[in-house]
């Protein structure tokens, strides 16, 4: 101690006697001198003594930081940092820095983006319908699990997103309040809403919100191949967005918005805002912040954009057949395949089919990869006019997006049992999927000679030679010919007859999901008019086995006692309602049939 002493005192010293000291004299002034060149050396000499001081300081300083040990060493730091905490407060609150809506893109790239959605061509009429529709769930308690559409064209973005919605609130149910959900497949077995009834209006609101940016999260980092996603958003707001009430929020996101009117790639430019994310968790904890701008008038073309931007535009162009075309098509605005595709795979593909149709001369059409996690089924494969594959037929959840010609709605289990196959179901499967890879007709369903070949091989079905020179007499083997001849061949060759007819029957629920408004009964004694509300419709589906009636009668005729008549007889196909979804549907499970009650089901 008495060495610091010392120390502090010789340097206390020295500094007085440096202040002590003369200055120099300054210089005088000559003729046609500058008059202020006494004071500029004046000042030089003061600032010659503050360094000498600064000098001296420093020196006691690192005299002082040597003798001290490290602990106290990280006392002074640890002071200092506090003391810049400290200044950071105001008002006795912490300062929060403002939140970031993230950047603008440049004006070329929006450019490129508004004609890739819209075209050179697009009318007025179409631009509302799609800057109209926001991402929100209907205020129905009976249909409070659906996202509510109000114009026609964004249909396609909300149906899917709807698909996804659901995944989360009936499978993964308890793990919405997770920001980022890892949960094995085999691990969740059914759902609580299977267990329970269909009460949709138990779900909270809090469990609907989470669903939908989980939703969210899973369909553009797929769109971005798990590596990233972009979130776009608007700019332009005087104060942050994230703060004060819903009501604020909302009234903060429609001062925005009522002064921009999106009629061209220069006005979306002007608000447009994206951040990138390569963590879904951080993703999550943004989108749930922003999520009143997705609820906005702009909110389906807002999601739409951020799932191309995930994409990357040049990836966008390459996943089509013609990319020429506009992703929005004319004359009615309708959401084209590809853009469903895109939120469903991740790759905006413009067919249905499973993988790539070579078409000769290096020239191929894109199909659907890899399995999904919700399907897609079709009404125009029932009328032909396209082929469903099997991986968007058969997802891992049972939750499928329903295209019609015009619009597209949601088919979903509450229970993942009924896309369980029994053994020849299995069998089916197998065989289609071989057949499906041999068909280059674009669904048309026949295959060439050799073709057959490889599939009789794949399956190992065997036909007699008779049998197969029958088949391809023609030259080209046809699909249905094939199954017909199937079904008589003995299970034990490979075909699907089981005399033993122990395939059984499923039966199961299923709900149609329409979100754009239908007129509905008002109340059960239909008093008044009808409202005009989103529908639920549930059906019980029966899936007969395969035998036709004929083969169930032929088959009493040998049962040995009255009981096995009744059996067989009650297990005869029953008469079912029909309505196009019932079409849809059998694209799925072939000799489905459905009985709902009150109004048809609507896939328009």
């Amino acid at each position: 101690m008495a060495t610091n002493r010392e120390e502090d005192e010789e340097l206390q010293m020295a500094l007085r006697m440096s202040l002590q000291s003369s200055p120099p004299e300054a210089k005088r002034s000559k003729p046609g001198d500058f008059a202020g060149s006494a004071s500029v050396d004046d000042e030089s000499a003061e600032a010659r003594n503050r360094r000498l001081q600064r000098e001296l300081m420093a020196a006691a300083a690192e005299k002082r930081m040597r003798a001290m040990g490290k602990a106290k060493v990280g006392e002074e730091v640890e002071r200092s940092r506090k003391g810049d905490e400290a200044t950071k407060k105001e008002g006795g609150g912490e300062r929060k820095a403002p939140f970031e809506l993230g950047e603008e893109l440049s004006l070329s790239v929006v450019e490129e983006l508004f004609g890739i959605i819209f075209g050179e061509e697009v009318t007025k009429d179409v631009l509302a319908q799609w800057c109209n529709q926001g991402i929100r769930f209907s205020s129905y308690p009976e249909t409070s699990m659906g996202l509510v559409q109000h114009e026609g064209g964004p249909c396609g973005v909300l149906a899917t997103l709807q698909a996804f919605v659901l995944k989360y609130l009936l499978f993964f149910h308890d793990h919405l309040g997770d920001s980022e959900i890892k949960v094995p497949l085999f691990s969740l077995g059914m759902s609580q809403l299977s267990k329970g009834s269909d009460d949709f209006a138990s779900i909270s609101d809090e469990s609907k919100a989470r669903a939908l940016v989980h939703a969210m999260v899973e369909i553009l980092f797929r769109c971005g191949t798990e590596k990233q996603a972009v979130v776009v958003s608007l700019g332009g707001f005087a104060q942050d967005l994230t703060e004060g009430s819903a009501a604020e929020q909302k009234e903060k996101i429609s001062k925005v918005l009522d002064g921009n009117l999106i009629m061209s790639a220069s006005d979306f430019h002007k608000v447009l805002r994206v951040k990138t994310f390569t963590s879904k968790r951080v993703a999550f904890q943004h989108l749930t912040a922003i999520i009143p701008l997705f609820e906005s008038r702009l909110g389906a073309l807002l999601f739409l954009v951020s799932a191309l931007l995930s994409r990357g535009l040049d990836s966008i162009q390459a996943d089509r057949d013609d990319p020429s075309q506009p992703l929005v098509t004319a004359p009615f605005g309708h959401a084209s395949q590809e853009i469903v595709n895109l939120l469903l795979c991740g790759e905006a593909v413009p067919n249905v089919f499973d993988g790539k149709m070579d078409l000769g001369g290096g020239m191929s059409l894109k199909g659907i990869s890899t399995n999904v996690e919700v399907g897609f089924l079709s009404l125009l494969e029932s009328l032909n006019l396209c082929k469903v594959g099997q991986n968007l037929k058969c997802p891992k959840w049972p939750i499928w997006v329903v295209g019609s010609e015009s619009h597209y709605t949601v088919l979903f289990a509450s229970d993942p049992s009924v896309q369980e196959e029994n053994e020849l179901e299995q069998r089916e499967t197998q065989i289609r999927r071989a057949f499906e890879a041999q068909d280059q007709s674009g669904g048309g369903g026949f295959i060439s000679v050799e073709g057959f070949q490889q599939v009789l091989r794949e399956a190992n079905i065997r036909f007699s030679d008779e049998q197969v020179e029958n088949l391809s007499g023609t030259g080209i083997i046809v699909w249905s010919e094939f199954w017909q001849a199937l079904l008589e061949l003995d299970k034990n060759l490979g075909g699907m007859k089981d005399p033993t007819g122990l395939m059984g029957k499923k039966l199961f629920d299923i709900y149609h999901f329409n979100g754009i408004a239908k007129s509905v009964a008002n109340g059960s004694e239909a008093v008044g008019p009808p409202v005009q509300r989103p529908r639920l419709c549930k059906l019980s589906v029966v899936v007969p086995p395969r035998w036709t009636p004929e083969d169930y009668l032929a088959e009493t005729a040998s049962c040995r006692n009255k009981d096995d008549v009744v059996i067989a007889l009650n297990n005869l196909p029953q008469a079912n309602q029909h309505a196009p979804l019932v079409d849809c549907i059998r694209t799925r499970w072939a000799r489905a049939a459905c009985n709902w009650v009150g109004d048809a089901p609507s896939i328009v």
